[in-house]
């Protein structure tokens, strides 16, 4: 502990917006809920019709989900700055480096999610809670974040010699099988150079749907 090095604190590397294009501008604090007044750290856009620099007409607010830090839920408020070009044309600052486009949740409290049912067995109830939005909100950020990392990934059965699969229960509802088996690469682990990694999650918990995805394979 003597040999560490400090420096200033800082709200936006803490809470890893500098990752998502974001600088914290201020802070609420309650016991619901802590929110991060944030903008956008790129320089203003110029006007997307004709090239020329716009001028400022306000900010728009968005909110976001992010990252939880403890039991309590973290909010992003993010103050998008809106500009108008002399030719008329409208436009606001492009937040795709926070969020996917019409996403409640930032990139971070995506791969928070994510992580949280794949690796500390997590239910979607649990992990919207502890977001703070609702379970279909959850669920669909997870299940399109899974997509685009695992399943679109051709290359992702490179290498791969030795397999854990565990079942896991992924909604707490009437409808519906609430079961899926996790697949995961352990090779990493029995190798000794890296965590075990996600490869597929099946619906269900027979044997018959593990067969027939290793037969596809």
């Amino acid at each position: 502990m003597n040999n560490l090095t400090f420096s200033s604190p800082d709200l936006s590397s803490f809470c890893q917006l500098n990752n998502l294009g974001l600088t914290a501008t201020g802070q609420h604090l309650c016991a619901e809920r802590a929110v991060i007044e944030c903008r956008l750290t790129k320089a203003p856009e110029p006007c997307p019709k004709c090239g020329a620099a716009g001028v400022s007409r306000g900010t728009v607010d968005r909110h976001l989900a992010h990252t939880p830090y403890g039991q309590r839920p973290t909010r992003l408020l993010l103050r998008i700055r809106r500009w108008r070009c002399a030719c008329g044309c409208f436009w606001h600052e492009d937040t795709n480096s926070a969020a996917p486009p019409r996403s409640k949740l930032s990139y971070g409290a995506i791969r928070w999610a994510l992580a949280a049912i794949v690796l500390d067995h997590l239910s979607v109830s649990r992990v919207a809670s502890q977001l703070d939005v609702a379970w279909h909100t959850a669920n669909n950020a997870i299940i399109n974040e899974g997509r685009r990392l695992l399943f679109n990934d051709s290359t992702r059965f490179d290498g791969v010699t030795v397999l854990g699969v565990d079942e896991h229960v992924w909604r707490h509802t009437r409808c519906g099988d609430k079961y899926v088996t996790i697949v995961v690469d352990l090779t990493p682990v029995r190798n000794k150079n890296g965590p075990a990694r996600l490869l597929d999650v099946l619906e269900g918990r027979s044997k018959q749907a593990f067969k027939q995805w290793l037969q596809s394979r």
